[in-house]
């Protein structure tokens, strides 16, 4: 009786056993047949070519035309790893013979290919980037030998060449994706290129285009046939679309020009529009080394140099602005009543206060606030800031004056992103109450007053400096800048049409126009006075642990202005020793089309001269 049981559960073990293989069976079929596309990619993959069409990049030209970028043929080779089976080590030897490789590269390449992580869409059935950018003589000699590896394809591409050796930082370069890229936007596959710096990558979107398809069919031993359906599913490549730059590129020349062999920035823009017409950092760089199998090479060799050429110092260079930064104070002081013009204080050598010592050069004393501006008085706005803060019948605290202060500065475009169409901006700084009771603890007036002169805690960036020059010249508003004027067949964002007014008045805008007027006229900014214009400046000598910054901020016409320019010469000494005659001649070329001869040699001059003390950029 217990031997019948005992083979009674038995019978039910092995029958259940085997209904469970049966079902592992049938979902492991199911699976196959249904839910895995495995086999299908394999029998499509003997059966088509997918090849993709890749579009042409849209061209970038300046503001008159100028062609700054566009497209060449290249070619690639691709790979699919599945078709690979029947290579023979010496087939393998006479395509690296064929493409000019050695076998430990083609090795590594294919241990690249298959490496998940650095290629995320791989497959064995389907094309894989083997090789890029051949030139049309390496592809010619290939193609002559293509037969003999029937695993292997050529897909033509287009490269970017670049007309002209200038503007590497704002036009920026084109280089293959790597794996975040991939993850972030299904649009591109392993081997694809992606805009990787200015505006090449802030408007890749626009330039990259739509991808096309074309089908081809393959015969049992993997011979195209031709087209499939006579191109019935072929999908065409869409062109990208073209730029206009607001950039003059005469005018980035002369920038470059002059600001060889020094460290600093040149900022200009069209106040009217916020349209950016030369943006200079420099050292800069030739953008044409950034194309080809070299580029890689290259940006290595860029990023090494202790000089920093990659670093776009007119939106990432982070600077005290040193006396630019007063109109922003005679501004705030004026439209809060601090002060009227009339208002005069006494600098004898400086601003004094107890042991306390802001020093400034000889001058007559005391001044009302337009001839402050134009001997670049350091006493008169210390002592501005020091009544401003003390001020308790306006003010409950210095905190809340403090506050009050700060939403001016950021009302004129500081202390935050402007939002120009260059990737990598900084902000800069504008200290507020909470910092300095975070890290001061106990402070006043006479603990900041450096501020007021634009030292201490303030750092702008020359575009931001630039931009103050323009809001000034518009009496009140800017227009974020950009360098982007038009994308084709696209309105422009309205972000770059958009007025940002300020908290000052116009009227008040009017005081401080006459006083970087009488800068021009009889002050620091006198070497840009010319007889063709009125050009309104203000210089700033911003202090630094080494040799001090030489800056300017102007703009001219004084009435319906053309150009509000920027310059900072790091370690250049006094605002009048570069920055002033290098922004006179900016605005010289731009409004008038061309230098005076005088002008061309004192260009050149400038050209010439190199004052490299190592760069103290925060």
């Amino acid at each position: 009786m217990a031997n019948d049981r005992q083979y009674s559960y038995r019978k039910y073990v092995l029958g259940g056993a085997a209904v469970l293989l049966i079902l592992v069976y049938l979902c492991r079929l199911f699976m196959l047949q249904l839910m895995s596309d495995d086999f299908k990619r394999n029998a499509d993959s003997n059966a088509f070519l997918k090849r993709i069409q890749f579009p042409a990049r849209g061209s970038i030209s300046d503001r008159t035309g100028k062609l700054l970028v566009y497209n060449r043929p290249s070619y690639d080779i691709t790979v699919v790893l599945s078709e690979m089976k029947s290579m023979t080590e010496q087939d393998t030897l006479d395509l690296c013979k064929s493409l000019g490789i050695t076998r430990e590269w083609f090795d590594r390449r294919m241990l690249e290919i298959k490496d998940r992580r650095r290629n995320p869409g791989y497959s064995p059935y389907t094309q894989q980037l083997f090789m890029t950018q051949l030139s049309a003589e390496e592809f010619s000699n290939f193609q002559e030998r293509i037969f003999r590896f029937p695993a292997f394809d050529v897909q033509k591409r287009n490269i970017r060449q670049y007309s002209y050796a200038n503007a590497a930082h704002i036009l920026g370069d084109v280089g293959e994706v790597g794996p975040a890229d991939i993850e972030a936007d299904d649009y591109y596959q392993s081997g694809d290129y992606i805009g990787k710096l200015g505006v090449e990558r802030s408007y890749e979107t626009q330039l990259r285009g739509e991808k096309g398809v074309e089908i081809l069919l393959r015969d049992a031993r993997g011979r195209i046939k031709g087209s499939y359906q006579e191109g019935k599913f072929d999908r065409a490549p869409v062109p990208g679309k073209n730029l206009t730059l607001s950039i003059d590129l005469e005018l980035q020349q002369l920038g470059e020009r002059l600001m060889k062999g020094k460290l600093g920035s040149i900022v200009a823009i069209e106040p009217s529009t916020g349209e950016i017409l030369c943006m200079v950092s420099s050292p800069t760089y030739d953008p044409r080394i950034m194309v080809g199998r070299q580029r890689g090479a290259n940006n290595l060799r860029l990023s090494a140099d202790p000089l920093k050429p990659l670093l776009n110092r007119a939106i990432m260079g982070q600077y005290p602005p040193g006396s630019t930064f007063k109109t922003s104070q005679a501004l705030t002081f004026l439209e809060e009543g601090i002060i009227t013009p009339s208002t005069a204080y006494s600098c004898s050598g400086g601003f004094h206060f107890g042991r306390l010592k802001v020093g400034c050069h000889g001058h007559a004393s005391p001044l009302p606030l337009i001839p402050a501006i134009g001997t670049s008085c350091n006493g008169y706005f210390c002592w501005g800031l020091y009544y401003m803060f003390n001020n308790r019948k306006k003010y409950a605290t210095t905190q809340q004056a403090m506050t009050t202060w700060k939403d001016y500065m950021v009302s004129m475009g500081f202390g935050y992103k402007l939002g120009v169409d260059l990737p990598g901006e900084k902000r800069g700084m504008i200290p507020n109450a909470d910092y300095y009771d975070k890290y001061l603890r106990s402070w006043n007036a006479l603990t900041v007053i450096s501020i007021s002169i634009g030292q201490g805690e303030v750092n702008l960036t020359p575009l931001q400096i630039a931009n103050l020059g323009a809001t000034i010249a518009n009496r009140g508003y800017y227009i974020t800048p950009h360098v982007v004027r038009e994308v084709q067949g696209e309105p422009l964002d309205t972000l770059y049409t958009a007025r940002h007014y300020t908290k000052v008045s116009a009227r008040n805008y009017e005081y401080v126009v006459e006083g970087m007027r009488r800068a021009v006229t009889g002050g620091t900014c006198s070497s840009a006075n010319n007889p063709w214009y009125e050009v309104c400046g203000k210089t700033g000598t911003a202090q630094n642990r080494g040799h001090d910054h030489s800056a300017f901020m102007g703009f001219a016409p004084k009435d319906n202005p053309k150009i509000a320019v920027a310059v900072y010469v790091e370690n250049g000494g006094w605002g009048a020793t570069y920055g002033v005659p290098i922004g006179a001649l900016i605005m010289e070329k731009y409004i008038n089309g061309k230098l005076s001869e005088a002008s061309e040699e004192k260009a050149s001059s400038f050209e010439n001269r190199t004052i490299y003390y190592g760069s103290s950029q925060r």
